[in-house]
């Protein structure tokens, strides 16, 4: 489904309801595996939620996680650890391209029998699932955090815990604390201390309702539409103040685009003057909070202003390389824009080319981090339905605001 996309106006007022964490979803669900007295209450609507349900329900012996890599990590740790499971683990043809051997081999030093259908560190994998009996593993601390928390997930579940050392210089470390946070939840006592994190075995636990916060990832877009609005009054629910996900740092980057954050019960509200101040250049690392990456760069091509983003290196194995395709993107509408491997730099620009048709290389991130452009120029979204990944009613919750959607 293709579409095309423009505003009836700039002054924007609605509330949006937005449902559970992609990220704490997924963790959660993972417990729930492991310790079923757990129920989990506002379970995010995402194909990565729902992929991530199917599999761990699923007694196939083949799993097409499709384009979820959460669910890839995630699960290949889980059945590793599940004894007489034999599973084929595989997904889209661009996730036999991402790499996996950190985790596959991290797992392999804890006792897993996990080997390779085709080329070595990628998938599809082949899992014999066993009772892991290792209880310590050392893994470079700049990878995805996906790889270190789906070993914290299934660690209190390993005989004697586990004690998991990262080599070098930690990236996403909010990532890391959601889980060690979500872990302490339900009881399972742990320590992180410099690199070196401990996580005890816990046989069984609580019986609790666990309530997923709503996915700030998600909220990112309309901050970026409060801040390229002339005016904004929107709501936001269900979010925390003081909130696990990493990328709740929004509240504060957008104040230098303008974007006021109050909470008020359980949700959240972006406001934006007419008279608002932004600031001229923006410089930010992102290395905590990679996924809000591309809302920010158009954010910023979208007022005009100069930045430079760095800590991107994740950017690099996600759905797709999201530097390279915001850089053939945002240049299709007239931005400057340069990529490393690991960082974006933008210059300022006065002018947005009209009427562009924005590819969105099956990945969500990118449909939805374009849309709010759609405040100063028509545009047009390539394959828009792929943001049931993570946010299948986002262009549902667009129209409410005031933006006309029309598919073509």
């Amino acid at each position: 489904m293709n579409i095309n996309i423009s505003a009836r106006t700039s002054r924007l007022n609605g509330d949006i309801t937005i449902t559970g964490s992609k990220s704490e979803t997924n963790r959660l669900l993972l417990l729930q595996a492991l310790y079923p007295q757990l129920t989990i209450a506002n379970i995010s609507n995402s194909d990565d939620a729902l992929v991530m349900q199917k599999g761990l329900k699923s007694s196939a012996s083949e799993i097409d996680i499709h384009h979820a890599g959460t669910a890839m990590r995630f699960l290949t740790a889980y059945f590793a650890t599940q004894p007489g499971r034999n599973i084929r683990l595989t997904g889209s043809r661009r996730m036999t391209e991402r790499p996996i051997g950190i985790l596959v081999e991290a797992l392999r030093e804890l006792g897993a029998d996990i080997s390779y259908e085709n080329e070595e560190g990628y998938p599809p994998l082949l899992i014999q699932g066993k009772r892991l009996q290792g209880n310590k593993v050392t893994i470079p601390a700049d990878v995805s955090s996906q790889y270190i928390s789906a070993l914290l997930l299934i660690a209190p579940s390993l005989p004697e815990g586990l004690m998991l050392e990262l080599k070098g210089k930690i990236t996403s470390v909010p990532y890391i604390k959601m889980t060690l946070s979500l872990l302490d939840r339900i009881g399972v006592p742990y320590e992180f201390k410099g690199n070196l994190i401990r996580v005890q075995p816990k046989t069984t636990v609580e019986k609790q309702t666990l309530v997923v916060e709503s996915d700030w990832s998600s909220a990112s877009y309309f901050y970026s539409i409060a801040a390229l609005s002339e005016s904004a009054s929107i709501s936001l629910s269900s979010y925390r103040k003081d909130s696990l996900q990493g990328d709740s740092v929004l509240s504060e980057i957008y104040r230098h685009f303008g974007v006021e954050t109050s909470f008020k019960g359980d949700g959240l509200h972006l406001s934006r003057s007419a008279d608002a101040a932004v600031t001229d250049y923006m410089e930010l690392d992102l290395s905590n909070a990679p996924d809000i990456a591309q809302t920010i760069a158009v954010t910023c091509f979208g007022l005009g202003i100069g930045c430079r983003l760095t800590g991107l290196h994740t950017l690099k194995i996600k759905e797709t390389d999201r530097l390279e395709a915001l850089k053939a993107e945002l240049s299709k509408f007239g931005a400057q824009i340069e990529v490393t491997d690991k960082e974006l730099m933008l210059q300022p620009s006065g002018n947005i080319q009209n009427g562009v048709s924005v590819a969105t290389y099956n990945d969500h991130r990118m449909a939805m981090a374009f849309a709010p452009l759609a405040l100063k120029v028509p545009l047009s979204i390539q394959d828009a339905g792929v943001v049931s990944k993570s946010y299948p009613d986002f262009w549902n919750d667009l129209e409410v605001l005031g933006f006309t959607v029309e598919k073509i």
